[in-house]
């Protein structure tokens, strides 16, 4: 198999230098890829729109992970866009295709971000995303800075608990609590968190569905760059 960090190297370079397309142009090759399956359409429309998928993932940097993971992740919700776009439709396909890039980015970054996995409900995904900056917002324009009515008045604005917004603002205040920590009042060495924990290791159907998925993944980038 090809290395995968190469691929992904190749991938940015090869998106800072495609084209862009007319509106005519795009909606041409939208056509092509879904009345004909036309691969070569498919390949210049997602070609042309590489870039936009680097700057998506670039808003995201923040939260620690590998920038080529991002991309990576963003180069599948492009395709899915791709699958689903309507050329018909008044709409130029990086608008379309800019939620599609974002959700993947997002959904990989609530899977991999934290030790401590959070929710994965549309409102939770909107916690973990504004928290910082409503919390922000809210304490610039009020003289409250008491947490309590600060996390209140997130939780309205989103519409989740104020016990969820709690929990998300200390999990994005500080880093996870390693699971070699000594549990106890008097840190006795001999009792860690680990010891506690229900093992969480994949069952062998999850673990073949995440290779799959990964080896997709690679096969979409290889296709990319052809």
């Amino acid at each position: 198999m090809a290395d995968i960090a190469g691929i992904r190297r190749q991938f940015i370079r090869t998106a800072m230098e495609a084209p862009f397309l007319a509106r005519e142009e795009e909606r041409g090759l939208a056509v092509r890829w879904k009345d004909n399956r036309d691969e070569r359409a498919l390949h210049r429309l997602i070609s042309a729109h590489m870039r936009l998928v680097i700057a998506l993932a670039g808003r995201f940097r923040h939260y620690g992970l590998p920038m080529a993971d991002l991309v990576q992740e963003g180069h599948v919700g492009l395709m899915e866009a791709a699958a689903r776009f309507e050329p018909e439709r008044d709409v130029r396909f990086s608008t379309y295709a800019t939620w599609w890039i974002r959700a993947s980015i997002q959904d990989y970054i609530l899977r991999n971000w934290s030790i401590v996995r959070g929710g994965t409900s549309s409102a939770q995904k909107a916690l973990f995303f504004n928290l910082r900056r409503l919390r922000a917002r809210l304490m610039q324009s009020t003289e409250e800075h008491v947490g309590d009515e600060i996390h209140r008045r997130i939780a309205t604005a989103i519409g989740v608990s104020r016990d969820d917004v709690a929990l998300m603002d200390a999990r994005l205040s500080g880093p996870d609590m390693s699971l070699n920590a000594p549990v106890g009042e008097d840190n006795d060495a001999s009792s860690e968190r680990m010891d506690f924990l229900v093992d969480g290791a994949a069952l062998p159907d999850e673990t073949v569905s995440a290779t799959v998925d990964g080896e997709r993944r690679l096969s979409w980038l290889q296709q990319a760059l052809t």
